[in-house]
């Protein structure tokens, strides 16, 4: 049995819903995909002032030399150390082709207290940078005489290091260690700065006893 063939009105009936459907699809997954994304600093409650910081019994330089020993020992590059500021770098390699750098610094200011005493706010930042291996390709110039030379596309590429993150790390207990650490150095100093050694005022020289002089006879002139 040979069904007699649709019309051209017919193939439109049956189009349309089709284009419909197809137009309600592209419209969901472009809601789907336009939807925001939650940043991370949206979750910031600046609830905790501990992770951060931690108040010593000592002087601004002794708390930012405790920490600079803390960061050398380590393994801690130093790029800058004032009595007040000690900033160190150090890199790691977790991955064969992903490079992490890790900055640390460390802020020392004078925390008001009673009369007589004193005390130093440390304030420890690590900011981790991480890297991947990027293929740059590479093209070659060519003479062609008159023309001059023409680029072409050769196979060809180069490994450069890109950074792919930037992050402040947050970690509780990794800045719980450098602090221990910080405290075990600054335990070292003993707390106090160095003293000068006092220096005895010097006695007064006693005078030398005044010169003796006898009288001299005078000589008869024989002449």
């Amino acid at each position: 049995m040979t069904l007699p063939p649709l019309s051209t009105s017919a193939f439109s009936v049956l189009r349309t819903p089709v284009l419909v459907l197809g137009l309600v699809s592209m419209l969901v997954l472009a809601a789907c995909g336009s939807s925001p994304r939650r940043v991370s600093y949206e979750t910031e409650e600046f609830d905790s002032t501990t992770t951060h910081t931690r108040t010593y019994t000592a002087t601004e330089a002794q708390t930012c030399e405790a920490a600079r020993r803390a960061l050398l020992s380590q393994g801690y590059m130093i790029s800058a150390a004032n009595p007040d500021l000690v900033t160190g770098r150090k890199s790691f390699q977790p991955a064969s082709e992903v490079h992490v750098e890790v900055e640390f610094r460390v802020v020392c200011a004078r925390e008001g207290g009673k009369a007589g005493g004193r005390s130093t706010v440390a304030f420890a930042t690590a900011l981790q940078d991480r890297y991947g291996i990027k293929k740059v390709n590479n093209s070659a110039s060519v003479g062609v005489g008159a023309f001059g030379s023409l680029s072409l596309p050769f196979a060809g590429s180069d490994d450069a290091m890109v950074k792919v993150a930037s992050e402040t790390l947050t970690d509780e207990l990794f800045y719980d260690r450098f602090f221990a650490l910080l405290d075990r150095f600054l335990e070292g100093q003993g707390g106090e700065e160095p003293e000068v050694p006092s220096v005895a005022p010097e006695a007064p020289r006693p005078s030398a006893p005044p010169a003796l002089t006898f009288p001299v006879k005078p000589v008869p002139n024989l002449g």
